[in-house]
């Protein structure tokens, strides 16, 4: 039997975006690591079947599951700004592998200087590069900035750690463990803002509750991008707070001191079960499409839109990013 696809938006939510609960269920399905491995011709499938249901000319005996599929498929490699393809190591649902490996080795290697100088630099190369794949694309950025950031971004982290690690050499054991997520949120807080400075500089652009475009404004990229800051630090924050714990206690163990080659794929291993929940978790923490009250917008920004929708429309509306 046919399904009746009358009145079905495809772009609209599954689950209730205004709760917090409702943004984890969304992004546990759209950063499902799974996606990572669909074949390009089942993505490109993916794209035509959204473009199509949204012009309303899906071809006959489909049905609602295949629908809300492919709309997973199109929202895990699809950028939400500009619909291209985006580049499989910077998207969402490759952070759980991406990030347990590198989260794991910098866990486990933070004792020798050279470890911690490598392992903090595969970590900001992969966070820029996430953080440009997951970029408002309204805003573009030169390659002269992507460099700064990156640049600036590994110099903070690595000097971050490489200090940290001469303060906490006298310290308990316990305490360097903790350095690598020192130098992660010292990097996060630097490097998402460079790699987006120019949403600061031009501002990001703001839309009306019927998508249409009204300026762009420096205050709103300013909380979008506060937003993913703290999203990211969160979602490295459990495993790298908790994990170093967990093994200076299983690492006293005496079967433990037997296996030391294993030390470093069970940290891989559980940093995996805490990125499992943290990646939703974290982008879930603030909505994707931020919601902002006309008054704390720049005044000129306020009276163009006073001007053309009066008291109508108290509240304008932008893509945070992830």
């Amino acid at each position: 039997m046919e399904a009746d696809l009358t009145g079905f938006n495809i772009d609209a939510p599954r689950w209730d975006q205004r709760t917090f609960l409702g943004r984890v269920k969304h992004f546990l399905n759209i950063t499902d690591p799974r996606t990572v491995f669909v074949s390009e011709q089942e993505l490109d499938w993916a794209k035509v079947m959204v473009e199509k249901s949204r012009m309303g000319v899906v071809p006959p005996g489909t049905q609602v599951e295949q629908l809300l599929y492919a709309k997973k498929l199109y929202d895990s490699a699809f950028h939400p700004d500009t619909g291209e393809k985006m580049n499989v190591i910077g998207r969402m649902s490759f952070q759980l592998p991406g990030g347990m490996i590198i989260t794991g080795f910098m866990l486990q290697f933070y004792r020798t200087m050279p470890a911690v100088i490598f392992w903090q630099w595969v970590n900001q190369s992969f966070n820029a590069l996430v953080n440009y794949t997951n970029r408002n694309a309204a805003s573009p950025i030169s390659v002269r900035q992507m460099t700064l950031s990156y640049f600036t971004a590994t110099t903070t982290a690595v000097a971050t750690a490489v200090g940290m690690n001469m303060l906490t050499k006298k310290a308990p054991p316990l305490v360097g463990r903790w350095v690598p997520f020192a130098a992660v949120a010292a990097a996060n807080c630097v490097n998402i803002p460079m790699m987006r400075q120019q949403e600061l500089i031009q501002g990001i652009c703001v839309k009306d509750r019927n998508e249409n475009e009204i300026g762009h404004s420096r205050r709103a990229a300013a909380i979008g991008i506060t937003q993913v800051v703290i999203s990211r630090i969160t979602m490295s924050a459990p495993g790298m707070i908790l994990l170093p714990v967990v093994m200076e206690r299983l690492e006293k163990l005496h079967f433990m001191q037997k296996v030391k080659v294993l030390h470093a794929p069970l940290q891989v291993m559980l940093c995996g079960y805490f990125l499992i929940f943290m990646v939703p978790v974290a982008c879930g923490l603030f909505p994707q499409k931020c919601e902002l009250p006309v008054s704390y917008l720049e005044p000129e920004l306020q009276d163009i839109i006073k001007a053309k929708y009066g008291e109508l429309e108290p509240y304008v509306y932008f893509n945070k990013g992830l």
